[in-house]
């Protein structure tokens, strides 16, 4: 009868927001792609539900299953799109295979003002020139588009992660150098060969699989001291220490740095990290799956990766009740000696970051663009922000002099997987646009609109275990182990530069990185020298093409957003 009651609540409260919006309108199903793994929500799941009663709308959903690129292909070449249509990191191949409508027939400061609202400020960024000069905006960002400060409690995304575990038998040590990292490991394996059970700890795994081997390529970047540029490194300041071919007189000076002698280091430590049995043979066939298993399993002490990446295997941690197997991120830079003694300053946060074209579009196939489109409107609502985020008032969590709180039971639930397919809508609202950062007006302005950012409960509700981790360095909080995150760059990510003029040799460029960064990692080292020098010469032309386009995509994308 309670939960009868709840339900009924929930409904009223749901339709109380906007009456009108559904009456006479036809139920419809909406097809839905996701460019990444997931599980299907249960048939009597609660958000959806409501979703259902509010809308008509009800979801189909298809997680990708294999390698995306070839799905996205085998769907382009069929034309057979889906209604709301996420093609992950490889959303440029449906962006130009023409596969999206442009959302700014649908969105204006009229008759969409909160969808105007949300993305107004960052307009330079998001909205493109199609071939004929149009302007276009084929999907919203699913995250990045933050009101107010930048909220950094934890890292969610690149770091070099560490068992809490390690750290701990350490006795609390700061760990900023590669060096430090690797040392540290291996010091742990040889007094700690196996977990209770008796199970072979992994040392250090590295995730090399399709569009994830990011894992294998990005670290070089961030140990020179810069966040997420994809697969360049940017010269961004005058002051910068001195990159081979940089002239100081040019700022944005562009450059690939897989085969640049800095590199060379990160790839010989990790070759001397495989002889020194730390990595494992397997580590380069691995699928993701395989790869989040053992994380979950609790055995690998360290990767590089980025925290959303590996999500799944940290709640299955936390359900399991493994603390001390959970990761901290660490902001590694490179030892001075391997950068002609200067001392590098780690900056992995960078300033908020919107994701450019990652999220739902509306595909060229849909019939229900004006359905969409004003479904989104009306869920950007604080209502319904709350809703996707918090949850139902008096079931997932209470109000306390205007505050936002979670019970520990209540807040657990939130990590809970099998929970969530109940509970929340994650198929649908992880791609779609939403508000971040602070609730910056209404009855609850001042509040987090993620659960994990209210103080309240990153703090209050913080486990015993970290609670007493954090104490040990006197920390706060997980993103006290990296420096604060420092100003976006004019343009932005160069990660979110659409790739395609120069497809053939940037897909060349990553082909030669995936076959020759796992030889030069498990080569005998005294072959090394050779074989990293016949990796040169070999990228060396697709490099170089690569790089001029960039330098010169950079470039235009700064003064686009500068308005030069």
């Amino acid at each position: 009868m309670k939960k009868l009651l709840c339900l009924m609540l929930m409904l009223a409260m749901v339709l109380s927001i906007a009456p009108a919006f559904a009456e006479g309108a036809e139920p419809i199903t909406l097809t839905v792609f996701r460019g990444d793994p997931g599980d299907q929500p249960t048939e009597d799941n609660k958000i959806y539900k409501l979703i259902e009663e509010k809308f008509g709308v009800t979801f189909k959903f298809e997680f990708l299953a294999g390698d995306l690129n070839e799905k996205l292909g085998l769907m382009i070449a069929g034309e057979d799109y889906p209604d709301l249509f996420d093609g992950g990191n490889s959303a440029d191949l449906i962006i130009n295979a023409g596969a999206l409508i442009n959302l700014l027939d649908y969105i204006n400061p009229d008759d969409t003002p909160r969808l105007w609202e949300h993305i107004e400020p960052q307009k330079a960024r998001l909205i493109e020139k199609d071939a004929n000069g149009n302007d276009v905006l084929y999907i919203i960002p699913n995250y990045g588009l933050a009101d107010g400060d930048q909220i950094a409690n934890s890292v969610g995304g690149p770091a070099f992660f560490i068992q809490k575990q390690v750290l701990a038998w350490a006795d609390y040590p700061e760990i900023k150098t590669l060096n430090e990292y690797f040392d540290l490991l291996e010091e742990f394996i040889l007094d700690n060969p196996t977990n209770a059970d008796g199970t072979p700890y992994t040392g250090f795994a590295i995730l090399c699989e399709d569009w994830r081997h990011f894992c294998l390529i990005n670290p070089v970047q961030h140990l020179m001291g810069r966040p997420n540029d994809g697969e360049v490194y940017i010269c961004v300041t005058e002051q910068n220490y001195e990159v081979t071919g940089n002239d100081p007189s040019e700022p944005f000076k562009t450059e690939t740095f897989i085969d640049k002698p800095y590199a060379k280091a990160y790839y010989e430590k990790l070759n001397e990290a495989f002889h020194n049995g730390l990595i494992s043979q397997d580590t380069f066939v691995m699928n993701y799956d395989q790869y989040i298993a053992a994380i979950s399993s609790g055995t690998v002490l360290g990767m590089f990766d980025q925290a959303w990446d590996f999500g799944t295997a940290t709640s299955a941690l936390i359900d399991a009740g493994m603390d001390e197997n959970t990761y901290v991120a660490l902001g590694l830079v490179y030892d001075p000696e391997y950068v002609n003694g200067v001392e590098i300053e780690e900056h992995y946060l960078n300033g908020s970051v919107p994701n450019v074209r990652r999220g739902f579009g509306i595909s060229v196939k849909s019939e229900y663009a004006e359905r969409i489109v004003a479904m989104w409107e009306e869920m950007l609502s604080n209502e319904w922000q709350l809703i996707f985020n918090w949850g139902i008032e008096g079931e997932d969590y209470y109000v306390e002099n205007g505050r936002l709180m979670m019970t520990a039971e209540q807040y657990a639930n939130t990590n809970d997987a099998n929970w969530k397919l109940a509970n929340k809508a994650e198929g649908f609202f992880q791609s779609s646009p939403k508000k971040q950062g602070w609730i910056m007006d209404g009855e609850f302005e001042g509040n987090a609109w993620e659960p994990g950012n209210q103080p309240e409960i990153v703090l209050g509700l913080m486990n015993e275990y970290d609670q007493a981790f954090l104490s040990a360095y006197g920390y706060s909080k997980f993103a006290d182990f990296v420096n604060p995150p420092i100003e976006l760059a004019p343009y932005g990510e160069a990660w979110q530069i659409d790739y395609t003029p120069v497809d053939v040799d940037h897909t060349k460029f990553l082909q030669i990185q995936d076959q020759r960064l796992p030889e030069l990692i498990t080569c005998d080292p005294a072959e090394f020298d050779a074989k990293w020098d016949a990796f040169v010469e070999e990228i060396a032309p697709y490099a170089t093409a690569f790089a001029d386009y960039m330098q010169e995509a950079v470039l235009a994308e700064a003064a686009k957003v500068l308005g030069e």
